[in-house]
């Protein structure tokens, strides 16, 4: 097996073991860019010539024995994250010339441990939207079924990390950015807790929502990456934690869910029920919080394109009608949504508190992949979806609303050979908890977490 299709840790196994040095990855995984790009088109901005540069000092310093942790692997980053003297367009025309002079902290976190940067990913135009697609970028389509979406924001990250373009891709997660992609590609994507992951400098809208973080095929290696990027965050303890019970629900009470998700979440449940797992159904007892998650997000998108004076006339539609919704809220009412944000909060820690618990489960969507030409689908089972921004994605605001930690993994294939994910959610600070139980949970769905082939509908082997 060709070392680029291996996962994060087996591939610093392999660099460590001298099976391979990390000039000869670098080479193997731009090969494989430059099959997928054409195909998925992926990849904002190549990296190339930097990359062969860092992968070079890479062989020095692991040759003197100085090399950090991630010494020599190669990974890429969201087109919307700084990257000093490199363009940084957020899917949008609008910004196409805009470099940043700083790095955000998170990726140089990654790059003190060694890690390689050789691509920037695309996304929707300013990360708005759960399907990527741009003006400046175009299309890109999912590794499984090319006519289907690869969710969105951060939709060539997941591509990126599905297909063996890098191990691993940085994502950013403003209301589900990292988790429907994730999921629509049948990778693993982890939301830290809000603010333990730095993402500053960056830009400034929606500084109370997203949070950046790993895109992998394993939750090991996203618990790797996580430990390099939260600083100061504290390790669990050696002791392993009680065993509390864990909480779950296939709809919260009002998401629409069709019939392959239902069918897949209860034999997850039912998988960890046979292997010891106290679960409890319930859930925080809400109708959907998004519409709260779309006055803060919409109002602070239009309040920031004020600030910036951005002529909208370069902004695509779907852009300019974001922020042209976000244009009808008032300060009154962008209060009212900060308010109910502690009534969500309030609303989570009471569920979690009747039953001694720290986690709970749900469907990551209720949805496969859905196809090109719309930013939702049209219906789920019986259910029509209104409101493009809102109802189809509802299992995944509140983590942004309240700051909590949340990962989603891979749980199986649906009738039409696209995947489906399970969402793991936790109180505020248990990052380490939920990483636990999702690793728990990927070990006993037994998920085969080798590279896609573009088209195919099962995973495969590598392409030649």
């Amino acid at each position: 097996m060709p070392e680029h299709s291996l996962t994060a840790i087996e591939q610093l196994k392999a660099l460590a073991q001298g099976k391979i040095n990390a000039v000869e990855l670098l080479e193997q995984t731009i090969s494989r860019a430059e099959e997928i790009v054409p195909l998925l088109n992926p990849v904002a901005l190549k990296l190339y010539s930097r990359a062969r540069q860092a992968a070079q000092e890479a062989d020095k310093l692991r040759a003197s024995g100085k090399g950090g942790r991630l010494c020599g692997l190669p990974i890429t980053i969201k087109d919307s994250q700084f990257l000093a003297g490199y363009p940084c367009a957020n899917g949008s025309q609008l910004l196409s010339d805009f470099i940043p002079t700083e790095t955000c902290r998170a990726i140089e976190l990654l790059e003190q441990e060694g890690a390689v940067i050789f691509a920037k990913t695309t996304c929707p135009e300013f990360s708005l939207t759960g399907v990527t697609h741009s003006e400046i970028y175009g299309l890109t389509s999912n590794p499984w079924n090319i006519e289907r979406t690869c969710g969105g924001s951060s939709g060539g990250a997941a591509v990126a990390v599905a297909t063996g373009m890098g191990s691993f891709s940085l994502g950013g997660d403003g209301g589900g950015s990292i988790r429907i992609p994730a999921g629509f590609c049948g990778i693993v994507g982890f939301k830290p807790s809000f603010g333990v992951v730095p993402r500053e400098p960056c830009f400034p809208s929606w500084q109370s929502l997203v949070c950046y973080g790993p895109m992998t095929r394993s939750v090991a290696d996203a618990r790797l990456f996580f430990e390099v990027m939260s600083e100061g965050f504290p390790k669990p303890a050696k002791k392993s934690p009680g065993k509390a019970p864990i909480i779950y629900s296939e709809d919260l009470g009002f998401a629409p869910v069709n019939t392959d998700v239902r069918e897949a979440f209860r034999r997850v449940t039912g998988l960890l029920q046979q292997n010891g797992f106290d679960l409890v159904d319930d859930n925080p007892g809400l109708t959907s919080s998004a519409v709260t998650w779309a006055v803060t997000a919409s109002y602070d998108a239009a309040e920031n394109a004020r600030g910036n004076a951005y002529n909208l006339d370069y902004l695509g539609e779907v852009a300019k009608g974001f922020i042209d919704f976000g244009e009808q809220f008032s300060e009154e009412d962008f209060a009212e949504a900060q308010a109910h944000r502690e009534v969500i909060r309030a609303h989570y820690a009471q569920m979690f508190a009747r039953h001694g618990a720290r986690i709970l489960i749900t469907p990551t969507l209720g949805c496969e992949a859905f196809p090109h030409g719309t930013i939702h689908p049209e219906k789920i089972d019986d259910t029509h979806i209104e409101l493009p921004w809102l109802d189809w994605a509802s299992f995944l605001y509140d983590a942004n609303l309240v700051g909590m930690p949340t990962c989603a993994i891979p749980m199986g294939l649906g009738d039409e050979g696209l995947p489906l994910s399970l969402q793991i959610m936790g109180t505020e600070g248990s990052d380490y908890e939920v990483l636990r139980i999702a690793e728990a949970a990927e070990k006993l769905i037994g998920w085969d977490n080798a590279i896609v082939n573009p088209g195919a509908t099962q995973l495969g082997q590598e392409s030649a």
